[in-house]
C-alpha cells in the first residue's frame, strides 16, 4: 500500500473511530436478511422493520413460517418490498435445502442465494465471519473514486481497483470507514470539502478549487 493511500485510511479511522456496521443483527442468518432488505434504503429504516421481524421470528426455523404476505406485512415500508419478500422467502428455503440451514461462508455459496450479490456476500464474509472483504455500495464507490483509491465506472472494477491498493487486513475496516466519510462528509450532490481531513490528498478536490 503507498503511502497516500494509508494517509487516507489513517485519518478516516482519526475522524471516524466508531465507523462500524450500522445495520442490527445478532446472527449471521438475521445479518444476511438484513443486508437483503438494505438495497436503496437507509440501514436505519431496515432497523426499524428488522427489531419487529427479529423480534417476532429470530431463527430460521420461525422465518421458514411466514408466507410471503406477512414477509410484505413486515417490511412493506421499505422501497421495493415486494421484490425482497420473494428473496427472503425464497433465499431462507435454500438455507435450508441446500446448506443445512447454516449461512455459507464462501462468495461462491453466498452468491446463490436469491437476492445476494457480491456486495451483500462480502457484507457478511466481513461483519459475520471476520473474513478481509471489502462491499462496494454507493458511498463506497463515490468516495474512493474521488478520493482517488480507486479509477473505475462500476462497483465491480472499483472492489478490484481497492483491494489491489490497500493491504488485505485493511479491507473491512476501509470498507466502514469509508461508508461513514460518504454519509458524513462526501456527500453525493454537496460533498463538504471545506470540513473534509482529506482535502489535501483528494484528486476531487484538486480538480474542483
Amino acid at each position: 500500500m503507498d503511502e497516500r493511500a494509508k494517509q487516507i485510511i489513517d485519518r478516516l479511522e482519526s475522524a471516524y473511530p466508531q465507523a462500524h456496521c450500522e445495520l442490527n443483527y445478532m446472527t449471521p442468518l438475521q445479518l444476511v436478511t438484513a443486508t437483503v432488505l438494505s438495497a436503496q434504503t437507509t440501514d436505519k429504516q431496515v432497523n426499524k422493520v428488522t427489531e419487529k421481524m427479529f423480534a417476532d421470528h429470530p431463527d430460521l426455523n420461525s422465518m421458514l413460517q411466514l408466507t410471503r404476505e406477512e414477509i410484505v406485512g413486515y417490511i412493506h415500508t421499505l422501497g421495493f418490498f415486494n421484490t425482497k419478500a420473494d428473496h427472503l422467502y425464497w433465499m431462507w428455503r435454500k438455507l435450508k435445502e441446500d446448506f443445512g440451514g447454516e449461512v455459507p461462508r464462501t462468495m461462491e455459496e453466498l452468491t446463490s442465494l436469491p437476492g445476494v450479490g457480491r456486495k451483500i456476500a462480502n457484507v457478511v464474509l466481513s461483519n459475520a465471519f471476520g473474513v478481509p472483504a471489502l462491499a462496494v455500495d454507493t458511498h463506497v464507490f463515490r468516495v474512493s473514486n474521488r478520493l482517488g483509491l480507486a479509477h473505475a465506472k462500476d462497483v465491480e472494477h472499483t472492489e478490484q481497483q481497492l483491494m489491489e491498493n490497500l493491504d488485505r487486513e485493511l479491507w473491512s475496516r476501509a470498507h466502514h470507514l469509508l461508508i461513514f466519510h460518504g454519509r458524513y462528509c462526501c456527500k453525493a450532490q454537496k460533498p463538504q470539502c471545506e470540513l473534509c481531513p482529506l482535502k489535501d490528498l483528494c484528486e476531487y478536490h484538486t480538480a474542483n478549487q
